[in-house]
């Protein structure tokens, strides 16, 4: 058994090759090439929840994550993520490593934006909006770049002071320009991209707010419930998922806008992967509003959790201890 660490994830998967990662594991899932399971959410006192995610890629690996959520950890200076990855051997089913899921999960969910993204915004777009500023916030401003030439950078959150630390962070450790909005509107108002990752349980974001030609990656909701962004926004934008199913049954900003009337399954035109196999088209024009919808697979766990294991038997990174 090898177990790596977060300071190991930290070190050995980067931006790039994570990205790079997302896309193979998103366009494998999309011509069901992998496997996975609807995750299942064990709801647990105050807000807290328990998530367990079983799948497998094409090669025959497979493996699972066990997730605990627990929002109130972000006003602690604490992940409100934590977990493991476990992989078992494709051929004689052994457990062979355990991988720390925080890390993975945080660098994975980000890579995977900034992959759609590069599916999906204009080629041209320049200004980046994010709404957060937690793991995921920061996450995503680092992630963006490495798709799209972010000149301006606007983050929005309920704490004025939060947002100015982070815009001040972001103009720090990534020398990039960066301004805390002083609402949700100043913010998106002159973006090309958006990024959703905050925790609201009803929608901070509207259709009117956002102009024609925005790519939106909506990410903080990762269930049935809360929702960061309007029914009508949903209505207007050209609708992809992460994985379809997944997204019909637990994408709450989807669902509200199914039980308002304003749409039916069919408005998830498909799944990003298939945009990035061109089998599906993405942005038709400039002036269009697109989204992609982000819940997380387990699949791109997986990915990221056996391009960790092998290069840890090869590199002989991680640790080896007997079961």
């Amino acid at each position: 058994m090898i177990v790596i660490g977060q300071a190991e994830v930290a070190a050995r998967l980067d931006y790039p090759r994570c990205i790079g990662l997302m896309r193979e594991a998103m366009t494998a899932l999309s011509q069901g090439r992998t496997r996975q399971l609807l995750r299942s959410i064990l709801d647990l006192d105050h807000d807290n929840a328990f998530g367990v995610m079983p799948g497998a890629l094409d090669e025959g690996a497979f493996g699972a994550k066990l997730i605990s959520v627990r929002p109130g950890n972000f006003a602690l200076g604490r992940p409100s993520h934590q977990g493991l990855i476990v992989l078992f051997d494709p051929d004689d089913g052994a457990p062979v490593c355990v991988i720390d899921a925080t890390e993975v999960t945080a660098i994975r969910t980000a890579a995977a934006s900034a992959a759609a993204t590069d599916a999906l915004a204009r080629p041209d777009a320049r200004r980046l909006a994010i709404l957060g500023y937690g793991e995921q916030a920061w996450r995503h401003a680092c992630a963006m770049p490495h798709v799209r030439d972010i000149e301006d950078m606007r983050v929005w959150g309920r704490s004025p002071e939060r947002a100015a630390a982070f815009a001040a962070r972001v103009e720090r450790e990534l020398g990039r320009p960066c301004r805390a909005a002083a609402s949700v509107g100043e913010a998106v108002g002159a973006a090309d991209v958006i990024c959703t990752t905050t925790a609201a349980a009803e929608p901070i974001l509207f259709s009117a707010d956002v102009a024609g030609g925005t790519h939106l990656n909506v990410v903080g909701s990762s269930r049935a419930g809360p929702a960061e962004i309007d029914v009508a926004l949903v209505a207007r934008a050209r609708f992809f998922a992460d994985h379809r199913d997944g997204v019909l049954a637990q994408g709450a900003e989807l669902l509200n806008a199914k039980a308002a009337g304003l749409v039916g399954d069919d408005h998830v035109l498909g799944e990003i992967g298939q945009v990035m196999d061109s089998s599906l088209a993405g942005r038709r024009g400039a002036d269009e509003v697109t989204i992609y919808k982000s819940l997380g697979s387990i699949v791109q766990d997986l990915a990221c959790g056996w391009d960790l294991f092998r290069r840890a038997q090869a590199e002989g990174f991680g640790v080896e201890t007997p079961l």
